[in-house]
């Protein structure tokens, strides 16, 4: 197939061509109804939102367009089939939970996942076992799961039905995870992948190996995230005898929106034509340029980069602050100069890159001065990093619930003092943050490790997301 080709993207300048009267949604009528403020600003693409019109296709029944399109997608990533999503990755990670797994399964999974990992699972009523991965002490933040936990795991509960990784962290470290596919092939279980932030990966080195060439079964990515995909454009990719595809598209359609968005699945048609046409030459040009941009944020005195090896992707930069300030005050203080980035955590601020083309250009010497004279103003913080990850090695290295699921929707909660429930059964999950990793999952036993652990990271100041009444000494459990 001619990857050069944009059929999606095509038949839409066609319709667009022919200077239709619209009588159908959306209500705006190509942009003819809309509000004053705004509508130059949005006028170039309400003539692309459209709906399943004839010569359009349906996402939900292609034979056109967007058939041929995702056709294009699965030659590209070589794989068996190629699905267009346009509710994030987000509904990419549910459905292919729900079609590998069955009430019941027991399912690996790894700790350090997408909360629509965690909705998957409870959405399929599984019995999930959390296998914690290893942490980078120099940074603070948690990595890949290594292959003898796997193989251990898979020892001690023989009847698993699946494996769900995630692969690279939202920082762009990742381990090689083909001997874990590897060991689970030769049981006959799937391995599932939250790849959402690496679409880019099968343009091979100096990137990361792509999870689809390690051979995964099912792999979930945000193309928006480093392609250029409008927000929301995600693609699921389906490469195994053991994923019921009949079962994948049911779920895609019974989750995805009956009225997708055309400018969205224009954009990934459009990426994937992008990544298609990038060269050896763009690869070089790129790692030049990202080779540049380094070593001028190496001389900024204030700034220290993280050093990325072969496990690391050059998309991602993590900076921080050599004088002690938290990864929040340094990300406020770049704000202020205008430059936006992805996250802080408490010690880090992680900058995502653009995957640029040998003939395009980015500010990054203008980034370089804005982020010196932001550095300029900045304050220590007493919050040392390697703390946590001391705290974090006491932590079990595999985990199972106490509640299924389905027992936890209508069970009585209470909030009680955190110095009272040891034993008590957690009814919210509570992260940590940094490494990102959950201490706490829903339905997990509360223990005097437990406890320990967020009173001293509580105490340090730690940023939670949930456990919204431990600053008042309280967690949520069941009754």
């Amino acid at each position: 197939m001619n990857q050069s080709k944009i059929p999606l993207f095509d038949a839409l300048l066609q319709h667009k061509s022919k200077k239709t009267i619209s009588y159908h949604v959306p209500g705006h009528k190509g942009g003819l109804v809309f509000t004053e403020k705004g509508h130059h600003e949005y006028q170039s693409i309400l003539s692309f939102d459209v709906t399943e019109l004839n010569g359009l296709d349906d996402l939900h029944a292609p034979e056109g367009a967007i058939f041929e399109a995702q056709k294009l997608l699965a030659e590209l990533y070589k794989v068996r089939e190629s699905y267009f999503l346009v509710n994030g990755s987000t509904v990419g990670n549910l459905a292919m939970i729900l079609a590998a797994c069955r009430e019941g399964d027991t399912i690996l999974v790894q700790r350090n996942c997408h909360k629509s990992i965690l909705h998957g699972l409870m959405l399929a009523n599984v019995k999930p076992v959390f296998l914690s991965p290893v942490l980078d002490r120099e940074w603070g933040v948690a990595g890949g799961i290594e292959s003898s936990l796997i193989a251990e795991a898979l020892s001690k509960y023989p009847d698993t039905k699946a494996i769900i990784l995630t692969y690279p962290n939202y920082y762009g470290l990742g381990n090689d995870i083909s001997v874990i596919i590897e060991k689970a092939h030769e049981k006959g279980i799937p391995v599932l992948v939250d790849e959402a932030h690496g679409a880019h990966f099968i343009l091979g080195s100096p990137f990361l190996n792509s999870s689809l060439a390690s051979g995964a079964d099912m792999v979930v990515q945000s193309a928006h995230k480093t392609l250029p995909a409008m927000t929301m454009g995600s693609y699921l990719h389906v490469n195994s005898d053991l994923i019921d595809s009949d079962k994948i598209r049911f779920y895609l359609q019974m989750l995805q929106s009956s009225s997708p968005s055309y400018p969205i699945m224009a954009s990934l048609d459009l990426a994937r034509s992008y990544l298609a046409s990038f060269t050896d030459k763009d690869k070089k040009a790129l790692g030049e340029k990202i080779k540049g941009f380094r070593q001028q944020l190496d001389h900024l005195p204030d700034i220290k980069v993280l050093q990325v090896a072969q496990s690391g992707d050059p998309l991602k930069i993590t900076i921080r602050s050599r004088e002690g300030a938290t990864g929040f005050q340094l990300q406020k203080a770049l704000e202020k100069k205008d430059v936006f980035t992805e996250l802080a955590d408490t010690r880090n601020v992680l900058l995502v890159l653009p995957l640029l083309k040998a003939e395009m250009e980015y500010p990054f010497s203008e980034t370089i001065q804005k982020i010196s004279e932001a550095t300029a103003e900045l304050e220590p913080s007493p919050f040392s990093p390697d703390e946590v990850a001391d705290i974090y090695e006491k932590e079990s290295a595999m985990a199972e619930l106490q509640l299924s699921y389905k027992d936890m929707v209508d069970k009585p909660k209470q909030l009680v003092a955190l110095k009272n429930s040891s034993g008590r059964i957690a009814a919210e999950m509570i992260i940590p943050y940094p490494p990102g990793v959950p201490l706490i999952m829903a339905g997990e036993l509360m223990d005097e490790n437990k406890l320990t652990q967020l009173e001293e990271l509580s105490a340090k100041g730690t940023r939670f997301h949930g456990g919204s009444g431990l600053r008042a000494g309280s967690v949520w459990v069941f009754e």
